[in-house]
């Protein structure tokens, strides 16, 4: 912790959580955001869809490269500076977006957009933990947990709008503008959260060998894959959103955002739920309620998928609640994961957000344009993913402290 932790920031605490809320959930507001703009963009710019997805693939595998990176250098050069500079490069990658004139150019400023918007993500996980000892660190992640549902709730519903009523270059200029809100709040509200005397050399060589000693902890990459790969049990259902709720469930464009919103609603609920249990109930009795939730609506899902029939009616409260256990275990399980290595957490956030990034990459590029035109695939892709987090945690329980 930052030795001065107290006073570096004197409001309440739900407005820093906001504040971070903002820089960590610009990677999943970029994504869900453009969407529901994937036919109109595939239209205008002769694109096929496996093309289409490609540009969902570049921007988590920029995600994924970058993030070996924003953290080590955050714990070298400070919070703030990395934040600012991902924020700038965010806003000029959104307007190359909007200005791209054939599938190629989009692609790349999408993987630009990706390499630069992990930054706020590894930043703000980092921040919480020099600010804050592990009960009030679990609050405070899971008020930015909460607070994170809101952007990508309206995120489709905005996407939408200005797709239908402007262009689809109007949601990459609303991105941009997004970028450069940002970061004007971060110039002057977010604090310098790593103090002088906590700051490690930028060595590539000292970087690589702390993340060949995080791998090679018995923990890390079980605790990495526990809140990672649950995720992608619903992050699938968001990849084929165009084709399983425009083509499989009937819903036009600008009704995608029920999903997300419903979809977030159990993440704030999960997140509010988890900041009550802090304290209250041992980490490993909140991370077993979570998993439980999760598995029972993914068998749920599937039952009813091979029963009635893909419906909206249910799938959404299905998923929304799915999403409620998924926010009840990740702020704990990041907390014990950015714990493995404590001098270095920037570091640690860095390689957990990059194995996400890799999972939610393969996920994008491979498995969801293998199962998004049948709900069938899709209720046992999504069941599988669920199981694999759980294994995950099952393997690795024992081995960790609890209080």
């Amino acid at each position: 912790m930052h030795p001065q932790a107290l006073t570096l920031w004197r409001g309440p605490r739900w407005a820093l959580a906001a504040l971070l809320a903002c820089l960590a959930s610009l990677g999943p507001f970029s994504i869900d955001t453009y969407l529901p703009a994937f036919t109109g963009m595939a239209q205008a710019l002769g694109a096929t869809p496996m093309q289409m997805q490609q540009t969902l693939s570049a921007y988590l595998l920029g995600f994924a490269v970058m993030n070996l990176f924003h953290g080590a250098l955050s714990d070298s050069a400070g919070r703030r500076p990395v934040v600012m500079v991902g924020l700038a490069v965010f806003t000029l990658a959104s307007a190359g977006c909007a200005l791209s004139t054939d599938i190629t150019m989009l692609v790349a400023c999408r993987a630009l957009q990706g390499m630069s918007s992990g930054a706020g993500m590894v930043v703000s996980r980092a921040v919480i933990r020099d600010l804050f000892p592990q009960e009030a660190a679990q609050r405070v992640m899971s008020q930015v947990t909460l607070f994170f549902g809101i952007a990508p709730a309206i995120a489709p519903w905005i996407g939408g709008l200005l797709f239908v009523h402007i262009s689809w270059q109007a949601v990459f200029w609303f991105l941009a503008g997004v970028g450069a809100v940002l970061w004007a709040l971060m110039w002057r509200h977010l604090p310098e959260s790593l103090h002088a005397s906590q700051r490690q050399p930028f060595d590539v060589h000292h970087l690589m060998q702390g993340y060949r000693e995080l791998l090679a902890n018995r923990c890390f990459i079980p605790l990495a894959l526990a809140s990672g790969v649950p995720f992608n049990g619903m992050f699938l259902y968001v990849l084929s959103a165009p084709v399983f709720l425009g083509e499989i469930l009937g819903l036009p464009p600008q009704h995608f955002f029920w999903l997300f919103l419903m979809n977030i609603g159990g993440i704030m609920g999960g997140a509010w739920l988890s900041g009550r249990l802090a304290g209250r109930v041992a980490q490993a009795r909140q991370i077993r309620y979570g998993f439980s939730v999760m598995l029972g609506m993914m068998l749920l899902n599937l039952a009813l998928t091979l029963g009635v029939g893909a419906q909206a009616v249910w799938f959404i409260p299905v998923i929304s609640l799915f999403s409620l256990g998924w926010a009840l275990v990740v702020p704990v399980v990041t907390l014990m994961l950015l714990d493995q290595a404590p001098t270095r957490r920037g570091m640690a956030s860095s390689l957990q957000a990059c194995i996400g990034s890799v999972t939610n990459a393969m996920v994008a590029g491979v498995l969801a344009p293998l199962v998004m035109h049948s709900a069938m695939a899709l209720a046992f892709t999504a069941l599988g993913l669920s199981l694999l987090g759980g294994i995950a945690w099952f393997w690795v329980r024992g081995k960790i402290a609890s209080p």
